[in-house]
């Protein structure tokens, strides 16, 4: 018996470790697949509608390229066969232009309907109104606040079960974007502008949330956790936090957004919202020279300046 080939005792070895590589991924918390709100439902759907299409259409070309092989292979009586020349087949061409675009409308299809379902809340709950939440991505931490209950969290967010959620997302500076697997997709949070990202929870639980677009060093450290609760434990927890929480001065808000990871769960009465808004252009810190080598500017430091620019352009425009 002829020995095996190197190449194919490697394969042989490899193939069962990539299988149960593969396998160990596949378990009850790979969260992608694992919603627990509607809008991760929906885009649980659409991800494997995408899948099992696609695996569809290799069985389907496999099994025609293995016929096809068995069917026109070279034997003993054919030797001799050439075939005739072929200047085209309009019909061939027809079919083979065509599945493609059916493939295409089969993906975009469901893909244009569940991107702009989703935003809006989700239908299950559109009688009822969203909580609104701020979402603020700094380096390297998040800070949610809530401008109608007057609370503002750091590294943690609670939510009521069954009510959506309306997270206006912005930054201090780079480019993040918030992401909770479990709840729903990924949407940027960019200094100076606002982003809306529709989330709900439908079961009560601990949901981990990250930020899903690398920002330099810390990246892997800013994550965030999601409580989802019932309503009347989430308004208990409200009106504790609005009772006994410290509140929020600007000089604890600027050491908070300086650059650095930040592992601490923060909870305070009152939001920076009271006198900054970085989803407002002219508002962030990216827009503005950075006075220390590593850190951001002082909130007292950049409304100085813009009072500074502003008694400028008074001048010039006396001056004109």
């Amino acid at each position: 018996m002829p020995a095996k080939p190197s190449w194919l005792k490697l394969v042989m070895k490899v193939l069962p470790l990539s299988v149960l590589l593969l396998l160990s991924g596949c378990s009850e918390r790979f969260v992608l697949l694992n919603p627990k709100g509607p809008v991760a439902e929906v885009q649980k759907d659409l991800i494997l509608w995408s899948i099992w299409f696609m695996l569809f259409i290799i069985v389907v070309i496999f099994v025609l390229f293995a016929i096809i092989l068995w069917k026109y292979r070279e034997r003993p009586e054919n030797l001799d066969y050439e075939p005739p020349d072929q200047h085209g087949n309009t019909l061939l061409e027809i079919i083979w232009t065509a599945i493609p675009v059916l493939i295409v409308i089969a993906l975009a299809i469901p893909t244009v309907k569940a991107t702009f379902e989703l935003e809006k809340p989700p239908k299950e709950s559109r009688g009822v109104e969203p909580i609104v939440i701020h979402a603020t991505a700094a380096d390297w931490k998040w800070i949610f606040s809530y401008p109608e209950e007057n609370i503002e969290t750091v590294n943690y967010v609670n939510i009521p079960k069954d009510v959506p959620v309306e997270f206006k997302l912005t930054a201090v500076g780079g480019m993040s974007a918030l992401w909770i697997p479990e709840l729903g997709g990924q949407k940027y949070n960019m200094a100076g502008m606002g982003m809306t990202l529709y989330l709900q929870a439908d079961h009560v639980g601990t949901f981990k949330g990250r930020n899903s677009n690398f920002t330099g060093e810390g990246f892997a450290h800013q994550t965030f956790d999601v409580n989802a609760m019932e309503k009347e434990d989430f308004y208990k927890w409200v009106k504790e936090t609005q009772a006994s929480a410290p509140l929020l001065t600007k000089k604890q808000f600027n050491e908070i957004i300086q650059v650095g990871v930040l592992k601490d769960k923060l909870t305070f009465s009152g939001t920076h919202l009271a006198w900054v808004d970085f989803a407002k252009p002219g508002e962030h810190l990216d827009n503005i020279p950075a006075k220390e080598k590593h850190g951001t500017i002082k909130l007292e430091e950049v409304e100085s300046d813009h009072h500074d620019n502003r008694e400028h352009e008074s001048h010039q425009h006396e001056g004109h």
